[in-house]
């Protein structure tokens, strides 16, 4: 059974840092683009940053500098390291895996690129 695992959420005073970790088991997504996604409280699901296919990563504007998303190989692992939390940072995160390690003409920051996800875990940041 594949599975991706997320934790290191939790509550955090505004300014304050947190770091997610997201394992893989079940199957090797060592190759293949993941990504992390957040849904606040009555919204959608917000694309946060991905590790594209060339081992590049990507953010969304709104996380930009204070973000970084880095992976273990070797243990099929991303982390997501959040820095200067602020409250509209409160949200589910989730992670997720593309099921292929080849090219899609889907953008890495559309939900419908991936094919597994974590169940969430929750970050809340207080002012």
């Amino acid at each position: 059974q594949v599975q991706l695992v997320e934790s290191g959420g939790g509550q955090v005073q505004a300014g304050g840092s947190l770091r997610l970790s997201c394992a893989a088991s079940g199957r090797s997504f060592s190759k293949n683009p993941r990504a992390w996604f957040r849904q606040a409280p009555g919204k959608g699901r917000e694309f946060v940053g991905a590790i594209q296919l060339s081992g590049r990563p990507i953010y969304a504007d709104s996380v930009k500098g204070r973000f970084a998303i880095s992976r273990d190989s070797a243990k099929d692992t991303v982390y997501l390291e959040m820095n200067g939390l602020k409250p509209e940072d409160t949200a589910v995160y989730y992670c997720a895996a593309d099921g292929s390690a080849y090219g899609r003409a889907v953008s890495y920051s559309s939900p419908s690129r991936y094919d597994y996800w974590g169940q969430g875990t929750q970050v809340t940041v207080s002012s």
